[in-house]
């Protein structure tokens, strides 16, 4: 296996690890519109993840700065054909960043409501376009042989693309609902599961649909084999969600996050980006990569780095991995 086959894998990982993080963390956000009924509650919510959101978005940082560096054609080729949504993504990642700090600088409800509502849509908007962007990925866009994107920007939002949105927003909804019913206590943890059950089922059928049409289109037996893992694995989910096994179903939420990763990821080798103008235009992970001495250095850096920093995130998930509820939200916190 060359060095770039290993990167392949390497990105898909690190892309695995972001969305399984960063997805119950925008599963939350939604909620905080949908199953939250007070201002205790929304900062119930918002308290679950408060301690690690901003970890889990390390992980966008990692997996786009290693494109950069083992496939710069790659990165290249999607941050300018793509700049418009990827620019919407950054634009409500900063603007909740900054929700998540600013809410409760003032006690006044208005202001609190208003970020409370800019924290609802800017977790839905990147949970859909995320999708959108992957879906076109995998299904090819227009390349031409200098290696440049020349679609337009509505060229992104076709059928399969937008049911890869809706994919990403339910799965994400629901990984986020099932890890709310694991970190509270009282009436919202009640309702989070009933939440978890309805999105469930959605996200299921989506993502049924959406799979089988990407293995019939790119797949092939090993793309096979994820489907059917992501598949069984989200039944697993919603089951052990009616059995109130929360931990279960969090952990089955995952796998199923991560196996939907990886058949994208498996349906795309060996290309990083395949062109509809001709099969000779795509960038595969030979032609778009970075020198061997390049990908030998990241390597050596990767393996020491990497074992350091998930030890750190997971000792904080450890530290914080109590259940709270509105009763450990003081009278008048807000």
């Amino acid at each position: 296996m060359h060095l770039h086959d290993v990167w392949f894998v390497l990105i898909a990982v690190l892309w695995t690890g972001y969305f399984f993080l960063e997805g119950f963390d925008f599963g939350v956000g939604i909620l905080t519109g949908l199953l939250a009924r007070d201002r205790t509650e929304r900062r119930l919510l918002i308290n679950t993840i408060g301690p690690v959101w901003d970890g889990n978005e390390v992980w966008l940082l990692t997996a786009g700065g290693a494109t950069f560096a083992a496939f710069p054609d790659w990165y290249a080729t999607l941050f300018s054909g793509f700049y418009i949504p990827l620019l919407i993504i950054l634009v409500c990642l900063i603007v909740r960043g900054v929700g998540f700090e600013y809410r409760a600088k003032r006690p006044d409800e208005r202001w609190q409501r208003n970020w409370e509502h800019a924290l609802f849509w800017t977790s839905l908007v990147p949970a859909v376009l995320w999708g959108v962007a992957f879906a076109n990925i995998v299904h090819g866009v227009k390349i031409d042989a200098t290696k440049n994107y020349v679609g337009g920007f509505w060229d992104l939002f076709n059928g399969y693309a937008l049911l890869g949105g809706l994919v990403t927003l339910t799965l994400f909804t629901f990984h986020g609902a099932v890890f709310v019913s694991l970190k509270t206590v009282g009436p919202i943890r009640e309702r989070a599961r009933a939440m978890a059950t309805r999105v469930g089922l959605v996200a299921a059928a989506a993502a049924a649909a959406f799979l089988i049409w990407t293995q019939v289109h790119t797949g092939d037996g090993w793309s096979l084999l994820a489907l059917v893992v992501a598949v069984a694995a989200l039944v697993a989910a919603i089951g052990a969600n009616l059995a109130g096994r929360e931990g279960w179903a969090f952990a089955c939420s995952g796998v199923t996050i991560a196996a939907t990763v990886a058949m994208l990821f498996l349906s795309l080798f060996p290309d990083v980006m395949p062109s509809t103008l001709s099969g000779d235009w795509s960038l595969t992970v030979g032609n778009a990569s970075a020198t061997p001495y390049t990908l030998r250095i990241m390597t050596w850096c990767a393996g020491i780095a990497t074992p350091l920093v998930l030890l750190y995130q997971g000792w904080t998930y450890w530290v914080f991995r109590k259940r709270i509820g509105t009763q450990h939200i003081a009278e008048g916190a807000h």
